[in-house]
């Protein structure tokens, strides 16, 4: 944002005093914040530091004790660089002391050798600094511009992130709290150098700060969230190739530019927005169905007002046996479909196969898809015996609609391994039936996380249920879970950044092997290959950096689940 101190020597009205450097090359490249003129000895004490100092010495000490003094306050403060006008008080050149002083502290000394208006060069400079400003303050009001239409516009996560990239020329990554890559932009550097080792690397990676510098990684970094609730973070690198400039003694910190910072931070409240708010083209009474499914789920409306808006649309909740299904594909992505259009296709489709299902087969029920891959169903039932003959003819009808509308052609497809053929492979999952629609929730939450689970089941089962859902099951299910990721990150963080710095040595590895021999020493030992003395030792070690008692079964178990909670979130 400022000229620099090589650029103001470049300037017509400094090039007209004959400017010489004679300490100090290595600063010349420091910003100039403002020009300064003084002819006091301690004029430091009234400057903020990044000025260039200008005077003709006459008022500077005449004892070399003064002028060592003199230039150690000056760089102190972190100035810029002092001009030295000669004809005054030095007629060919500085103090010599004052030159090697200057050299000892990096801070770069010019002589004009001939007279010059100081008032012309400090127009120059603040010219400069006046124009650099403004077109800073155009990039910001672009920065706010271009993220206003990408959140008017409802911009998915790769645009976000896309544009953040183009208008910064950085590298910029998208990552959860468990510092697994939701999306990235390598501004045109190779993308396999700047995401190898990724987990390891953002682990190092540790601002002061929700937006904040790590100076040491060079990257500008800041939470990504919405109504206190963050999942994940959007780093961006400056500089965008090469080493990050450190700052000399008594210099401000060097850093990113003020845009990049307001670039980041509403980049990030852009994909928060883009979270919060799910955009689809369906008909006006699916959108309401979906309005209902999705109050239900998130407590956005009351539970009276759901019941009375759903009774208008023909489908009675109240005094029903009610049961909350979700259905979807195993794979995000079918085979040959790329891009979010091709999903929301695949998305839609399933949806009007569970209502024609829900009409084939019936039932009453409410249905519309409730995120970006699931399918949601809350069937209401007369009573408690219903439920089992419901279920079984709604799995029945759906797989029956999928047939016949030839959606995955199943003479060519393959086989379903959840219904043993035909098209590309769904999950119905049922969650517990309940009396009332205040309960409806936990049934639909439940049933969600049953499908979750089950993507990682390949039994052919036609209908998953709760005890079909393992602890493992059920923590890959809940991976992308904010609160699961901090879980993790609470009881391993200190051991994943001690591996993080310490790649040969793989501590959890070592923590694994104990925990699955049920804190066998003996047999985890073997199971490490490693000798039982050796084994002991790293054992003591993970003790003393998660400060744990590894023979406390209530300590063991934490770690165990979180151990699995990091595989689950780890897995694709």
């Amino acid at each position: 944002m400022f000229p620099t101190v090589r650029e103001v020597l470049a300037l017509d009205p400094v090039r007209h005093g004959a400017p010489r450097v004679v300490a100090g090359d290595d600063g010349l490249d420091r910003p100039v914040r403002w020009v300064h003129v003084a002819e006091v000895p301690d004029i430091a004490t009234l400057l903020g530091g990044g000025e260039l100092v200008l005077t003709t010495g006459i008022g500077l000490p005449a004892d070399d004790a003064g002028l060592r003094a003199f230039i150690g306050d000056l760089a102190d403060v972190g100035v810029s660089g002092l001009v030295v006008e000669l004809g005054r008080r030095y007629l060919s050149g500085v103090p010599r002391v004052m030159a090697a002083a200057a050299d000892r502290r990096g801070l770069p000394l010019v002589e004009l050798r001939r007279a010059t208006p100081f008032v012309r060069i400090t127009e120059a400079v603040h010219a400069l600094i006046v124009d650099a400003q403004l077109t800073e303050l155009r990039a910001t009001e672009e920065i706010h511009q271009r993220f206003n239409d990408l959140s008017v516009e409802g911009a998915d996560t790769a645009e976000v992130i896309r544009q953040a990239a183009e208008l910064s020329g950085c590298p910029v990554v998208l990552e959860n709290l468990s510092r697994q890559v939701l999306g990235y932009d390598p501004a045109g550097e190779s993308a396999e150098l700047l995401l190898d080792g990724w987990e390891q690397h953002s682990r190092r990676i540790r601002p002061a700060g929700r937006t904040a510098y790590d100076l040491d990684s060079g990257w500008l970094v800041t939470t990504v969230g919405a109504r206190g609730q963050d999942w994940g973070r959007l780093l961006l690198r400056w500089p965008a190739s090469g080493d990050v400039p450190s700052a000399q003694a008594g210099e401000p910190t060097a850093g990113p530019p003020t845009r990049l910072t307001i670039l980041i931070e509403r980049a990030a409240s852009t994909l928060a927005l883009g979270r919060l708010i799910r955009r689809d083209a369906e008909g006006l009474e699916r959108q309401i169905h979906r309005t209902l499914l999705t109050a239900l789920l998130d407590h956005s409306r009351p539970v009276d007002e759901v019941g009375l808006r759903a009774k208008a649309l023909g489908v009675v909740l109240d005094r029903r046996h009610l049961v909350g299904v979700m259905v979807r594909h195993r794979a995000d992505d079918a085979a040959g479909e790329v891009g979010p259009e091709a999903a929301q296709a695949r998305l839609r489709d399933l949806a009007e196969a569970v209502g024609q299902a829900v009409r084939e087969a019936k039932l009453t029920a409410l249905t519309s898809a409730v995120d970006d891959y699931s399918v949601g169903a809350l069937l209401a039932l007369p009573d408690p015996a219903a439920e089992d003959r419901a279920l079984s003819a709604f799995a029945s009808a759906l797989h029956r609609v999928r047939l016949d509308a030839g959606t995955g052609r199943a003479s060519t497809a393959g086989v379903d391994p959840a219904r043993g053929a035909g098209p590309a492979a769904v999950i119905v999952a049922a969650g517990s039936g309940v009396g009332s629609l205040r309960e409806a929730r936990r049934s639909l939450v439940e049933a969600r996380q049953i499908a979750e689970a089950a993507r990682r089941d390949r039994r052919d089962l036609p209908i998953f249920r709760l005890p079909h859902v393992g602890l493992a099951g059920l923590l890959h299910l809940l991976r992308d879970e904010p609160r699961l990721q901090t879980f993790v990150e609470r009881e391993l963080g200190t051991l994943l950044e001690y591996d993080a710095r310490h790649p040969r040595e793989q501590l959890l590895d070592t923590l694994r092997a104990y925990l699955e021999q049920g804190r066998n020493k003996s047999a985890a030992a073997a199971a490490a290959h490693l000798s039982r003395p050796a084994f002991y030792e790293r054992l003591a070690r993970i003790a003393r950096i998660l400060d744990v008692d590894l023979d406390s079964v209530e300590a063991a178990l934490s770690l165990h689940v979180a151990l699995l909670a990091l595989e689950a979130v780890r897995a694709p």
